[in-house]
């Protein structure tokens, strides 16, 4: 059997799982997805097989019932405002635990992808080799735990590979980058000049174009290899806001003051002190706008996929014009 005949996804209900869906179904994939939230689209549902990945028998029920000939696990508590207990992050720990056990239980298994993240370590930090860690948050700290399972686990039969995504965007997304595209549309966002250090983001449609030339890698350029998941060109922050108020038709984007920034992201810091999760600007987040993230390492992805599918205006126009849909489903 071809090894993206029958791919089973966990968090096929998220951000990047519904767009991965959708590619694979139109590479005539058989899906299964795998999920504790209802899919974001409709036309989903037949896919679609409530299950908490902490709950390991359920787990390996569906595993055997699909017998997936690869599984793709996107699956994950993804914020970063949990500071004092770990045990919140199960998911990403004790959930692929169960994921390695599943499928050495499901003999059709030929291929796992496991996502993780570039927050294994700390912005701005230039890891030596795969295994060399330094991250700042529980969420990082989780994700390197769930690495760690799976380079030390034994998947009988099964090559295996680790993708740590950066950031991306685009259709389904939710917060950060939803409100940097809304804020633009509806003339609030300002551009922050020492902000504009060059960075690498992800547009989703070529980070499933990612994964899926990964999927149907030759074995050497897959098993066991870790790769972080990005465009290949960086840019600048500006640059891009000033695509997305163009194509919109918005108006054109002013630049605030730097102290003001600096007193906005003490606001910020407040507002998360008294328990509001998402504030547009907090001191962590400005400091992550002015470190370059230029440096990661996409030489060796670029060479198994080769051109892109999608460039920075095109996936601005595409992601715009998902925005502007009142019904989503129908994208």
């Amino acid at each position: 059997m071809s090894v993206q005949e029958r791919v089973l996804i966990t968090g096929g209900s998220g951000f990047i799982g519904t767009n991965l869906i959708d590619y694979l179904l139109d590479q005539g994939s058989d899906v299964c997805s795998v999920d504790i939230v209802e899919p974001q689209k409709k036309s989903h549902q037949k896919y679609f097989h409530h299950i908490d990945l902490l709950n390991k028998e359920n787990l390996k029920e569906i595993f055997l019932s699909f017998s997936p000939t690869a599984v793709i696990h996107l699956a994950a508590r993804t914020d970063i405002t949990e500071h004092r207990d770990i045990h919140h992050y199960d998911v990403n720990t004790i959930g692929t635990e169960n994921i390695i056990e599943a499928a050495n239980a499901t003999k059709t298994v030929q291929r796992v992808i496991f996502t993780s993240t570039k927050l294994v370590h700390r912005n701005g930090y230039y890891p030596t080799s795969p295994e060399d860690y330094s991250p700042e948050t529980l969420y990082g700290e989780s994700k390197k735990i769930g690495e760690q399972a799976v380079r030390a686990c034994d998947l009988r039969g099964s090559e295996w590979c680790i993708v740590r995504p950066g950031s991306i965007w685009g259709p389904w997304f939710k917060a950060p980058y939803r409100g940097f595209f809304e804020r633009i549309i509806a003339g609030k966002y300002y551009h922050i000049r020492s902000a504009d250090t060059p960075k690498v983001f992800g547009y989703v449609g070529n980070t499933v174009f990612q994964l899926h030339a990964l999927l149907t890698a030759p074995p050497q350029d897959f098993h066991k290899k870790t790769y972080y998941l990005s465009d290949y060109q960086p840019f600048v922050i500006s640059e891009w806001a000033t695509i997305i108020q163009k194509l919109a038709h918005s108006p054109t984007i002013k630049t605030l003051p730097e102290g003001l920034i600096n007193l906005a992201a003490k606001v910020g810091d407040g507002m998360r002190f008294f328990g509001y999760s998402n504030p547009p600007l907090s001191s962590f987040r400005l400091q992550n706008m002015r470190t370059e993230t230029g440096g990661m390492p996409l030489e060796k992805l670029n060479t198994i996929t080769g051109e892109l599918p999608y460039s920075l205006k095109e996936g601005c126009s595409e992601t715009l014009a998902w925005l502007a849909k009142k019904d989503y489903d129908a994208f």
